[in-house]
């Protein structure tokens, strides 16, 4: 089992609570994104998709409701959504439009926010959220953390010798 730990950033919402941020990399910018245990997925800024990916689809069916809002909702595909050393290549995700939950963030003097990762990758990856330590942990099987770093490659010979270390490591179990 690997584990990869990611710093947070506990948020003091002006003494009426606390949210997590976690740094996250998207289209090769880092941005902040809330680490919400309570949504059933991840979503992304609707303006952040929008410049960024071609041919998102309103989805009529599908409404978000957060805690930020309830919209109607795109969906759309990032190439590459980084969080810490975690790398999910061709991520299915949502947007609706978070530019009121940036706003607030930054009149209270924090970072804005480009998303909010949900219930989807935290289940997936059964993360544990340390709060004395400020770190959210990802734990992946040997299998899942060898897709994962495939999934990523272009380099054809780097894709070789994981292949082969891949094949080592199913005969090892």
């Amino acid at each position: 089992m690997k584990t990869i730990t990611v710093p947070l950033i506990l948020v003091n919402l002006q003494d009426n609570g606390f949210h997590l941020l976690v740094e996250i990399v998207v289209f090769g910018q880092k941005l902040f994104a809330v680490v919400d245990t309570g949504a059933s997925r991840s979503v992304f800024d609707k303006s952040l998709l929008e410049k960024h990916v071609e041919g998102l689809q309103e989805n009529e069916e599908q409404q978000a409701a957060t805690i930020f809002s309830s919209a109607t909702t795109l969906v759309g595909t990032i190439p590459l959504l980084q969080i810490g050393r975690l790398r999910l290549p061709n991520y299915e995700t949502v947007a609706i439009d978070l530019q009121g939950v940036s706003d607030t963030y930054i009149q209270m003097g924090h970072p804005s926010i480009a998303g909010i990762i949900g219930g989807d990758i935290l289940v997936e990856f059964n993360c544990k959220i340390d709060y004395k330590k400020k770190v959210l942990r990802f734990y992946i099987n040997a299998m899942e953390a060898t897709k994962l770093e495939l999934s990523s490659y272009k380099d054809e010979q780097r894709l070789d010798n994981s292949i082969r270390k891949l094949l080592k490591d199913v005969n090892k179990e």
